[in-house]
């Protein structure tokens, strides 16, 4: 019986190690997860949501007072529309397996077993799929509310969402695809965009240039339009947008590694050399430099910055971040002077002129000791020798201007036709927030006398 016995715990001892080598192999054979890489992935995605709210304060300041709750709420309501369009088909068709032009629909729902807790066999392979996912739809979330600053105090809000709904699966679906999918065709070709040069910035700033021009210049502009009516509110939204864009860059490295750090580093330099830079040119040209000014100039170098990210050292950004201070500048200033545009939040000026800027300069730049990854795919930058990045980058420049003006202009003109965009004129002098919402963002109460 001893004989049996021993015999019986060798047995199961035996058996044992033989399992927990078997289950070693498969777990070695499946993608394992990285708790720092996600740990960094979601908080960088809780980073790019922040940058929304924050957008809701910087644009809310920079209206008038009794237009400042329509404005931060065309940002909030974003936040909840996309964010369920997002999980319904949004993922799908800008990241799923799919074609040169467009994702496929396997993914609607993240049902089926298609997105889950497990990594993704195309996407950051060391952290859940449903990180990567919800980092992305976070980009999804604040583009349109972006594009907004260039038609505020004007907007029917209904037209707005109708709007939204459209414009996140016929613009920013297709341009998400072809640069950032594996198989989107500006991606194959090699234009680069590390965190949304075209696919943010060209997008929002080119779609609200096509609605701009659709319902047209705000009434009395431009001797009746105020000066921004709480220039605190402003400076926190840009406090809040700088902090936030560390995870929209630095979180695109999809990883806690020295990519990401650089990528840090770069986003800070850019922003502020090009604070500076509208500074001094302020100080220039008007002979005092304003807090509106600067914080113009420091989200100037931000969106310059975020294409060339992952691409560039902080000397590099430097440069980038003046030229956008400069390039942004002039444009909202000069520029928009000479064509006599209503761009009310400077949208077009800062986000899509600051874009176009950013992903050019990403081909001038684009440094392979940064990210290696770059001569595997033969994208280093011109002053590397490789000239030919440039008409890439150029590639890309206009499929982003183009599509998001064209599709944009289209579907304007469908909203425009079935419930219009503008409210009455008797709406819009009240203000958008009494005649769109009921309510206001200021109550003044008189002081009882006794």
């Amino acid at each position: 019986m001893r004989k049996g016995a021993i015999l019986g715990i060798s047995s199961v001892f035996a058996l044992t190690l033989i399992a927990l080598f078997a289950s070693d192999a498969m777990a070695g054979d499946a993608p394992s997860i990285d708790k720092g890489n996600n740990a960094w992935m979601l908080a960088s995605s809780a980073l790019v949501l922040i940058m929304t709210p924050g957008l809701a304060l910087f644009y809310g300041g920079m209206v008038r007072a009794k237009n400042m709750v329509n404005t931060m709420w065309m940002s909030f309501i974003v936040i909840c529309f996309v964010s369920v369009q997002w999980v319904l088909w949004g993922y799908s068709i800008s990241f799923a397996p799919g074609n040169w032009f467009i994702g496929g629909l396997q993914w609607c729902g993240l049902g089926a077993g298609t997105v889950g807790q497990a990594p993704s066999d195309l996407y950051a392979t060391t952290i859940p799929h449903y990180t990567f996912m919800i980092f992305q739809c976070m980009f999804a979330v604040i583009t349109p509310a972006l594009m907004t600053g260039t038609f505020v105090e004007r907007f029917k809000f209904n037209s707005f969402l109708l709007i939204v709904l459209l414009w996140t699966g016929a613009v920013y679906a297709p341009m998400a695809h072809w640069v950032w999918a594996s198989d989107g065709w500006l991606f194959k070709l090699g234009a680069l965009d590390f965190a949304g040069g075209t696919v943010v910035h060209i997008c929002s700033g080119a779609s609200g240039a096509a609605l701009m021009m659709l319902v047209g210049k705000r009434k009395g502009f431009p001797k009746d339009i105020k000066p921004p009516h709480n220039l605190t509110f402003m400076m926190l939204g840009t406090g809040l947008l700088w902090f936030g864009w560390f995870g929209f860059n630095a979180g695109s490295a999809v990883a806690a590694d020295g990519l990401a750090a650089c990528a840090f580093v770069v986003t800070n330099t850019a922003a502020a050399a090009a604070g500076l830079t509208w500074s001094v040119l302020e100080w220039i040209h008007h002979k005092k430099p304003t807090i509106l000014g600067a914080c113009s100039g420091a989200v100037a170098g931000l969106v310059a910055i975020t294409p060339a990210s992952g691409f560039v050292g902080p000397m590099a950004s430097i440069a980038i971040g003046v030229g956008g201070g400069l390039v942004c500048f002039y444009c909202t200033t000069k520029m928009k002077k000479a064509f006599g545009y209503d761009d009310a939040l400077d949208v077009i000026g800062v986000h899509a002129m600051g874009g176009t800027w950013g992903a050019f300069a990403t081909g001038i730049f684009a440094n392979a000791a940064v990210n290696p990854a770059l001569t595997d795919m033969n994208c280093i930058g011109a002053i590397y020798g490789n000239v030919a990045q440039l008409g890439k980058q150029w590639i890309g420049i206009l499929a982003a201007w183009g599509w998001s003006f064209g599709m944009t202009t289209l579907l304007g003109l469908f909203v425009k036709g079935i419930m219009g965009l503008r409210p009455s004129e008797a709406e819009e002098i009240a203000g958008m927030d009494i005649s769109q919402h009921k309510e206001i963002a200021y109550h003044y109460y008189e002081t009882e006398t006794t």
